[in-house]
């Protein structure tokens, strides 16, 4: 008989679906990681919108955050790209070493990487003026796009579909564990975000997409406090804490 026969049902359900974790999965250095994720979704969200609000120019209606790496203030946002960006790539190890051996354990820590690069290369790799923004640029879009502003882009995309897509790698991997109500979360989390996205990009609001971006940002946050509750809990059963 298979020892997943063998588990207490009343017994407290984690994001694993068999009762036994890789050793990495319970050590400080595992929550460590988990806890750059917690960080880095609600640092990206905070310095932007300070800057949002605080920028002369700036227009959260026309301008999305991304022109907030423009003018003499630039390097803030560039800064805040790449090192929410670096703690996105480091909390995906942590994610690896959580959920390794187990549902999601590949494409979820994959994709939260690819998230972090894209995020990295979103400030190293700027958009171009546009919009008026910065003061003294004219009101419309540019005449023609930079190398730098394509890549910008490029890199934007690949990391919005990184993001939509480990929602749902997350989603499975929690509702393989029986854990309905961050399944549902992930699900809806990643549904909403391309509705407010698209939304806010086809009506041309960057608000609407601000406030998708919270939402993902913030979800990411979350599982990575989640998942390293889950180190917690599995290194306090096996007596390492």
């Amino acid at each position: 008989m298979s020892s997943t026969h063998n588990i207490d049902p009343q017994a407290p359900r984690t994001i694993y679906a068999r009762p036994t974790a890789p050793a990495a999965a319970t050590t400080k250095a595992t929550r460590a990681l988990l806890s750059c994720g917690t960080v880095a979704g609600p640092l990206f969200v905070v310095v932007a919108l300070i800057q949002a609000f605080t920028r002369d120019g700036f227009d959260l209606r026309r301008h999305p955050f991304s022109m907030l790496s423009l003018g003499d203030l630039g390097w803030v946002q560039i800064v805040n790209f790449v090192v929410s960006g670096l703690l996105f790539l480091t909390c995906a190890i942590g994610i690896r070493r959580v959920l390794r051996g187990h549902r999601g354990g590949t494409w979820g820590p994959l994709l939260i990487g690819t998230f972090g690069v894209a995020q990295i290369g979103g400030g190293v790799f700027v958009a171009d003026p546009a919009l008026g923004f910065p003061a003294g640029t004219g009101d419309g879009a540019p005449e023609s796009v930079s190398w730098h502003s394509t890549v910008h882009g490029l890199a934007f995309a690949i990391g919005m579909i990184a993001l939509i897509t480990v929602c749902f790698v997350i989603a499975r991997a929690f509702a393989a564990s029986g854990d309905r109500g961050w399944s549902r979360y992930s699900t809806f989390t990643g549904i909403a975000f391309v509705a407010l996205g698209g939304l806010g990009a086809g009506l041309g609001d960057w608000r609407i997409v601000a406030l998708a971006v919270v939402l993902g940002w913030g979800w990411a946050a979350l599982v990575a406090a989640r998942l390293r509750s889950t180190s917690l809990q599995l290194a306090r059963e096996a007596g390492d804490i």
